[in-house]
């Protein structure tokens, strides 16, 4: 799923093309995209462009009016810019502005992404605040507020915005901390350095995602990306110690983390294959070899 990088990223890009711009129509190539009825989506066409802004992980043209069309990648949906003239790609939704297309795809056939259109942005936003807009106090206060894995807390929505499965991996193998020790039992120098850890990994992989961009519409968003140094790397070393990379896999998430680095050697059961292998489950790095 796109997340903070990948959706800053997304609209400065689209800042830079439709800002301002009309919207002339919009395209339903497949009708289940549009999840509102009320007002029309015809009602957003011929509208300009006011404003282009992220809520989480979802991304909100404020249109005249205002009217504010929302999309939600989810997990598999992407945007792809069109220039005038070009064929589009295959798509679910187009969005006809004078300067070009915007493809919104999704890739698979869960069909999660969505499109809103909406007179009112109230109750959209979870709640979760933007970790460059706080101090360490507030940080700390969120993660306390409930008794969770740090790893849930850094994902909910509800807590803080835009952090995602992929990113939260990075930021907890940044600050050498275990996916799963509980937010009651952080000390302040642990939330120090979780802060700390957030903000760098954040800031930093914006910026390489705007690079790998290179002033071009993003058309690489991935959540697995080269340079990353646990998410998406199992078995891989890890690019500080060594060790190779473990993960704990739940439903259709994995979390990565380098048990060396991070969990003091010690190997995190996974709900599946150690209750499969029972007593020949590896706890420790030293068992994996």
């Amino acid at each position: 799923m796109p997340e903070l990088p990948d959706v800053t990223v997304y609209i400065e890009a689209l800042e830079a093309r439709v800002l301002g711009k009309r919207l002339e129509r919009v395209k339903l190539m497949n009708p289940f995209i549009l999840r509102t009825a009320v007002p029309p989506i015809s009602s957003a066409e011929g509208k300009r462009v006011t404003e282009i802004r992220r809520v989480g992980k979802r991304i909100v043209f404020v249109l005249e009016g205002p009217l504010y069309l929302v999309l939600h990648l989810m997990i598999a949906g992407r945007l792809r810019w069109v220039q005038p003239g070009k064929k589009p790609p295959n798509t679910l939704v187009l969005l006809e502005f004078e300067t070009g297309v915007l493809a919104f795809t999704e890739a698979g056939t869960k069909r999660r992404a969505s499109l809103h259109l909406l007179s009112t942005l109230e109750g959209l936003d979870p709640g979760g605040v933007e970790v460059f807009d706080i101090e360490v106090g507030e940080f700390a206060s969120r993660l306390r507020r409930e008794n969770h894995t740090v790893k849930r807390a850094l994902t909910d929505p509800h807590l803080f915005s835009g952090i995602g499965n992929a990113y939260s991996d990075e930021i907890l193998h940044r600050a050498k901390m275990s996916p799963i020790v509980m937010t009651s039992k952080l000390a302040d120098a642990d939330i120090n350095r979780l802060f700390e850890a957030t903000k760098t990994t954040l800031r930093e992989w914006t910026d390489r995602v705007r690079a790998e961009a290179g002033g071009n519409f993003p058309e690489k968003v991935t959540a697995f990306r080269e340079g990353m140094a646990v998410h998406g790397r199992y078995g891989k070393p890890c690019p500080v110690c060594g060790a190779p990379v473990q993960r704990i896999v739940f439903a259709e998430n994995e979390t990565n983390y380098c048990a060396r680095c991070q969990t003091g050697g010690k190997i995190l059961a996974d709900r599946a294959l150690s209750r499969l292998l029972k007593k020949s489950w590896p706890r420790t790095l030293e068992e994996l070899e």
